[in-house]
């Protein structure tokens, strides 16, 4: 059990939950849960998450410990679009949650990576090799290492910009040029913990997108990320005011009829990925198609029903041009 205890100031003229929230560093659902559960105490007596506390009242917070639980190999089928002896790539789809935690204990990437090697979590951890990850409903290309060597070296290529991460996403309207750079630091919504936002004191961020097709609804880009922070093409196009397609997040959900997308999918898929390989250095040069839910919106988008009958539609509007 761990304790936090502070003193509201003149300014925390705010909500018991919202308050423990930013001076803890949770999200306001968590606060309300401890809260609830009798873990947060005014003065030594308990309150509604609604209560406001006054200037000088003491607030002495109990979190427990965290859940853990084994982390159990399953039977899962994965796209592998690379395996060497140090190196495995896979094509996540979407809908797949990368590492098992509450809400998430099964059914995760870790799981099926565990269950493919035919052994449980000791010795590997609950990471079992993932050296970046993706977001739930976000589809393509992720990077496993299969020995500790290869991990550390993957890990050190990422932050040293060594690999190059590049995507395909659809946004709402058009941007004003062919090419955008968006550098602004991302951290958690002070608002609302569950989310990311541009924050000043972040940590920095840049993503480099160019327009391959302007459709009447919007544009179809391919970012390049420069560093890996949490929902960061997401998050820098909301910012400019081009949120993701099927992004109900961050302001992208509407129009899922026009857009041919399915319940809680966004249009954005990791479909191009290039390394050198830890071990040999050989250049690996590694693509994934829009998946068939992606083809299809993206047929749809352009009223071009030919699409469907094209392969790689990436391919076709330049999306593979300018490797490094």
């Amino acid at each position: 059990m761990t304790r936090h205890t502070f003193v509201a100031g003149a300014g925390d003229d705010l909500r018991l939950d919202t308050l423990v929230a930013r001076r803890l560093d949770l999200s306001r659902t968590a606060a309300a849960t401890l809260i609830a559960n009798g873990n947060v105490t005014i003065a030594g007596r308990r309150e509604k998450a609604s209560f406001r506390p006054q200037p000088g009242d003491s607030i002495e917070v109990e979190i427990p410990p965290p859940e853990t639980r084994e982390i159990l190999g399953e039977k899962i089928d994965l796209a592998v679009v690379h395996e060497d002896d140090s190196v495995l790539v896979v094509d996540k789809p979407a809908g797949m949650v990368v590492h098992p935690a509450p809400g998430n204990w099964s059914g995760t990437l870790v799981n099926a990576l565990l269950g493919r090697e035919g052994r449980d979590a000791d010795g590997v951890a609950d990471r079992a090799g993932i050296v970046h990850r993706l977001d739930k409903e976000t589809s393509g290309l992720l990077v496993v290492a299969k020995t500790e060597r290869s991990q550390r070296l993957l890990g050190a290529a990422i932050a040293e910009h060594r690999v190059t991460r590049r995507y395909a996403v659809m946004v709402w309207g058009h941007l004003d040029s062919d090419r955008l750079t968006v550098d602004r630091p991302i951290a958690r919504d002070p608002n609302d913990r569950k989310r990311m936002a541009i924050v000043s004191t972040g940590r920095a961020a840049r993503t480099d997108f160019v327009r391959l097709a302007r459709y009447g609804a919007g544009d179809l880009l391919r970012a390049q990320l420069h560093t890996g922070r949490t929902h960061q093409i997401r998050v820098h196009l909301a910012s400019v005011g081009k949120p993701v397609m099927g992004d109900d997040v961050y302001g992208g959900g509407g129009g899922r009829k026009l857009a041919a997308l399915p319940p809680r999918r966004h249009f954005l898929h990791a479909a191009w990925l290039r390394f050198r390989h830890p071990e040999t250095g050989e250049l690996l040069d590694l693509r994934s198609p829009l998946p068939p839910e992606l083809h299809r919106s993206l047929a749809a988008i352009a009223e071009d029903p030919g699409i469907l009958g094209i392969a790689d539609p990436l391919a076709d509007l330049g999306f593979y041009a300018e490797a490094e």
